[in-house]
C-alpha cells in the first residue's frame, strides 16, 4: 500500500481524538480565531477585505473581527490573511509550516455555509488537516522554496473540508489532486519580507474551498500527486512521504503544534523569550550575538533597511531584538516608520549580529545560542533549546490571557463568542 493511500485513508477515516490532542485542538483553535480577529486592523487587511468585497457579496460566512459576510470561498481568503499577517500564528516548528492557518481559515468558512458542524467532528477536521499539512513538512528533507505553510496548508485543509462536506472516500482522491494543482507561494516573498506572504496563506484557504466544490460537481483531478514524477515531492519539496505515513493514527501531530508568544517571525522567539525574562537595562548592552542554524539565518537574519515595511520589520531579529530590549514586549502598535526611523531602536539594532552556526539540517529552527556582551565587560551566555511557546516551553496562563488580551484590543469589531467561547463561535454560527 502506497504512503499516499494511507494518507488518503486516514484523512477520510473514522477517529476519535485522544482528549490530549481534543484539548489541543481547542485551544490552538482559540489562538488562531483570536489572531485573525486581531488581524483585522493589520496594515493591508482593509485593502484585502475590500478588494475581495468587489468579487462579490453575500450572506455565506463570517469574517474574523469584522461585521460583514462574505461567500465562502472569499471569507476563507479574507480571513487566511488575517490569520497570518501579523506573523503571530501558531507553527509546527519540525515542519516548518503554520499548520492551523490555511485549515482554520477554510474550514470557518464551509462550517458557516453548512449553517454549523458537530463540535467533535469540526475538532476532529481540524486535527486531520493540521495533522496533514504538517505531516508534509515532517516528510520534507528539503530547504524551502515553495512556501510551505501554503502548499501543504492548501493540502492539509483541503482534506479537512471533504471531511465536513461528507464527500466519499473515492472523492478524496480528486480532492488531493485538484489541491495539489492549485498549490502556489514561494519563499522569494519570505526573502524579501513582503505582504504577500499572508495573500499566499489567504490563496490557499480560498482554493481549499474551491476544490472540495470542484468535486462536490464532479471534476476530478490527478491522483499520484505526491509521490508521482512530477508530484509534491519532486517539485514542491524533497523527502519520503512515509516518514510521516507510518506515524498516522498513533501520533496526532496537532499536538506538537507551538503558539507564538509575539507578532514576529517564530525563528526570533529563542533569543525574545530569553531576553523578555532578562529584562536588562538598555545601557548595559554592548553588543548581541545569535548564533543560529542555517534556516533562522535565512529567515530573520536580514539587515536593518531603509523605508521597511512591518511585513519586512516582523522578520527582522536585529530590530525584534532591540525592541525587546527597549520595551520588554513586541507589540503591534509599534511596527511603523516612526520606529523604524528612531535613532535609540537602530542603534541598538545594530549591535546585533547572526552568525550560522555548523547544523547541516536545512529546516532547524533550534538550538540556538545567544551572547551578550555588558559594556564594561562580562557575557552573558545561554544555550536555547526550545522556544516559548513550543510544547515543551508552552505559554503560562498569563502569558495567554496577556495574548488574547492583546488581540482583542486590536480587534475592529468585537464578536464576543469569538473571545468568550472560540468553539462555540466556529461550530455554530448565528
Amino acid at each position: 500500500m502506497s504512503a499516499t493511500r494511507n494518507l488518503l485513508d486516514f484523512a477520510a477515516a473514522t477517529h476519535r481524538l485522544p482528549e490530549a490532542a481534543r484539548a489541543d485542538a481547542i485551544r490552538l483553535l482559540t489562538d488562531t480565531l483570536a489572531v485573525g480577529a486581531a488581524g483585522s486592523t493589520a496594515p493591508g487587511a482593509e485593502g484585502v477585505f475590500q478588494t475581495t468585497k468587489m468579487s462579490g457579496t453575500g450572506e455565506e460566512a463570517r469574517l474574523l473581527g469584522r461585521s460583514e459576510h462574505l461567500p465562502a470561498p472569499s471569507a476563507a481568503y479574507v480571513n487566511g490573511f488575517q490569520i497570518h499577517c501579523l506573523e503571530w500564528d501558531a507553527v509546527h516548528e519540525g515542519a516548518v509550516v503554520h499548520a492551523l492557518s490555511v485549515v482554520t481559515a477554510a474550514l470557518h468558512a464551509v462550517i458557516d455555509r453548512r449553517g454549523g458542524c458537530d463540535v467533535d467532528d469540526a475538532l476532529l477536521a481540524l486535527a486531520i488537516g493540521v495533522d496533514i499539512a504538517s505531516g508534509l513538512g515532517i516528510a520534507a528533507d528539503s530547504a524551502l522554496s515553495f512556501f510551505r505553510p501554503a502548499t501543504a496548508g492548501l493540502i492539509g485543509a483541503a482534506l479537512a473540508v471533504a471531511r465536513i462536506e461528507g464527500l466519499s472516500r473515492s472523492q478524496f482522491n480528486d480532492v488531493l489532486g485538484l489541491a495539489y494543482s492549485h498549490c502556489a507561494g514561494t519563499m522569494q516573498a519570505h526573502v524579501e519580507g513582503s505582504i504577500a506572504l499572508p495573500l499566499q496563506i489567504a490563496n490557499a484557504a480560498r482554493a481549499a474551498v474551491q476544490v472540495v466544490d470542484l468535486v462536490k460537481h464532479g471534476l476530478t483531478g490527478p491522483h499520484d500527486v505526491l509521490e508521482g514524477p512530477f508530484g509534491y515531492f519532486k517539485l514542491i519539496d524533497q523527502g519520503d512521504l512515509s516518514r510521516y505515513t507510518t506515524t498516522l493514527g498513533t501520533v496526532w501531530r496537532i499536538s506538537e503544534v507551538s503558539t507564538k508568544p509575539y507578532p514576529c517571525g517564530r525563528a526570533s522567539h529563542a533569543a525574545l523569550g530569553f531576553l523578555a525574562d532578562l529584562e536588562l537595562d538598555v545601557g548595559y548592552v554592548e553588543k548581541v550575538i545569535a548564533i543560529v542554524p542555517p534556516l533562522v539565518h535565512r529567515l530573520v537574519g536580514r539587515q536593518i533597511i531603509e523605508d521597511m515595511t512591518p511585513a519586512y520589520a516582523r522578520l527582522c531579529l536585529p530590530l525584534l531584538v532591540a525592541l525587546m530590549l527597549t520595551d520588554n514586549a513586541i507589540n503591534p502598535h509599534r511596527f511603523k516608520p516612526e520606529t523604524f526611523s528612531n535613532p535609540a531602536i537602530l542603534d541598538l539594532a545594530n549591535r546585533v549580529t547572526l552568525t550560522v552556526d555548523d547544523s547541516i539540517d536545512p529546516n532547524a529552527l533550534s538550538p540556538q545560542r545567544l551572547h551578550i556582551y555588558i559594556v564594561g565587560g562580562g557575557v552573558f551566555e545561554v544555550e536555547l533549546p526550545n522556544m516559548l511557546g513550543s510544547p515543551a516551553e508552552p505559554l503560562s496562563p498569563q502569558q495567554i490571557d496577556a495574548k488574547r488580551d492583546l488581540c482583542e484590543a486590536l480587534t475592529a469589531h468585537i464578536n464576543r463568542r469569538l473571545f468568550d467561547n472560540p468553539l462555540a463561535y466556529f461550530t455554530e454560527p448565528q
